[in-house]
């Protein structure tokens, strides 16, 4: 795609817009019949892949809800303010916002596949708001404000990220102890490449700070742990509702019933009281919670085994369409290339016969001049004798009272009738070449617009079937691996 050379400050600020959404879009490779349908039918936003719009003065992001399928954003160079306009560009894995106004990180929640982030050359005084960017791999924040750089710690959880720029930030000369802070964080990021400024100081504080590292990978290794075993367990008692049976295994029904029963209470220190009901309770708790996490079981079975049938159902209905769609487009290829064919020929016949035809009616035409040009001339020779008896209207006794007028007259009338043929005959060949040529470009358009309704209503499909599984797995029923 070329360049666009616009000055940075040639412009007033201005806001996305359609127009500019257009400009940007077809000046990224639409050429020829791609132009032309996407300018008459308009441009499918959808399907676009990459979105360049640096250099333009643009003060805030809008109008990007429709690239749904957008991979790569250039923002930069630009009078960014402020993050945000981004919620729907899911696919997203390459956004370059630097040379902005930026001073704060916001509004990237919904960007999870995130890779490339570029921020440089902000106003950005703090690392933050950045925790669903798990598959970011790449993130340059040079020459902002960031003046603590301990804050970079924040970025030991991206376990993918493997190349940190933040040179040019503000940070104190003197203060070292806040950049062996830094090293101490960037110390343990696996494979992280940094620049070269910041190499030697980094292996200073890996020696000094040796026991440092140790205790905060301990203490994050402590942390994942716990954080596993609360995941596990969240997904045990999960399984516990899903069953129906949460808080049947045990004594927590009979707690319950004394807990709500005042009276009872007052006769709890009677010899006997608590055995009455607890054990047997208990014992039925317990059995009624072993039969529901066998029948959940069971349930889960049926559940996965009807969705992996359905799946295959999908995958070879998918499959079965597929090829009656390559077979329906291979055999209307050569109906339609049939067809052309076969109007064309159509077409090119009739104006060839009746170019043939036409001819035959100058010879006609010329022999009614003649005659008509030897009437005049006797009418002439009877007028100048005062022998004519016909009782002409006065325009035409005028008209033969010079002989060159009536000669002049019957010439006009000659070449007009000529013109008047030859126009006729143009006319028949030329409006039926153009029938065939609208016919087989309303053909061609009806199809182009069928097509790209298709591909609409697939994009439409499986968004749907995207959302629907989701909802099905995630809110309606859970894994099996709940059951392990």
């Amino acid at each position: 795609m070329s360049q666009i050379s616009i000055g940075y400050h040639d412009k007033t600020p201005i806001y996305i817009d359609e127009e500019i959404l257009q400009e940007a879009v077809l000046e990224q490779g639409l050429q020829d019949q791609a132009e032309r349908i996407a300018k008459e039918e308009g441009i499918l936003y959808q399907e676009a892949l990459r979105l360049s719009l640096e250099y333009r003065n643009i003060q805030k992001i809008d109008h990007l809800w429709e690239f749904s399928s957008l991979t790569k954003l250039n923002l930069n160079n630009n009078f960014i303010k402020k993050i945000e306009g981004l919620d729907h560009l899911v696919n997203l894995t390459w956004l370059n916002l630097s040379f902005n106004n930026i001073k704060k990180i916001e509004g990237l929640n919904g960007l999870q596949k995130l890779e490339v982030l570029n921020l440089s050359n902000n106003r950005i005084s703090l690392i933050e708001n950045m925790d669903s960017l798990m598959e970011l791999t790449v993130f340059c924040i040079a020459n902002n404000k960031l003046h603590q750089l301990n804050n970079v710690v924040y970025l030991r959880k991206f376990k993918k990220l493997f190349t940190l720029n933040i040179d040019g930030n503000p940070i104190p000369e003197e203060n070292n102890e806040e950049k062996y802070t830094l090293f101490l964080a960037i110390e343990t990021f696996c494979d992280l490449r940094v620049t070269l400024s910041l190499y030697v100081q980094r292996n200073k504080a890996s020696a000094k700070y040796n026991l440092d590292i140790e205790e905060m990978n301990q203490g994050e290794l402590q942390a994942q742990q716990a954080a596993e075993e609360k995941q596990e367990q969240e997904a045990i008692l999960q399984m516990h509702e899903d069953a129906f049976v949460e808080q049947m295994n045990g004594d927590y029904l009979y707690k319950n019933i004394i807990q709500n029963d005042t009276e009872l209470k007052k006769l709890q220190c009677l010899p006997g009281v608590d055995e009455l009901l607890e054990q047997r309770l208990v014992d039925l708790c317990n059995q009624l919670f072993d039969v529901g996490l066998a029948e959940y079981k069971r349930r889960d079975v049926e559940v996965n085994s009807f969705f992996c049938r359905l799946q295959t159902d999908v995958t070879d209905s998918q499959s079965r369409a597929s090829k009656v769609l390559a077979d329906f487009q291979r055999e209307h290829k050569q109906v339609r290339k049939k067809f052309d064919s076969n109007i064309s020929e159509m077409i090119g016949s009739f104006s060839e016969t009746a170019q043939g035809i036409y001819p035959f009616a100058l010879p006609l035409e010329d022999s009614h001049h003649q005659k008509i040009t030897q009437i005049a001339v006797n009418t002439l020779e009877l007028v100048a004798k005062g022998e004519a008896e016909e009782d002409f209207p006065d325009d035409v006794r005028m008209l033969f009272l010079d002989k060159n007028t009536v000669m002049d007259t019957l010439a006009a009338s000659h070449d007009n009738h000529l013109q008047t043929i030859n126009d006729r005959e143009t006319q028949l060949v030329t409006r039926a070449e153009a029938w065939k040529v609208a016919l087989i470009k309303g053909i061609e358009d009806t199809e182009l617009k069928r097509n790209r309704m298709r591909i609409a209503d697939i994009h439409r499909y499986g968004d749907y079937l995207r959302e629907s599984n989701t909802l099905i797995l995630n809110e309606d029923y859970q894994p099996s691996s709940a059951n392990d």
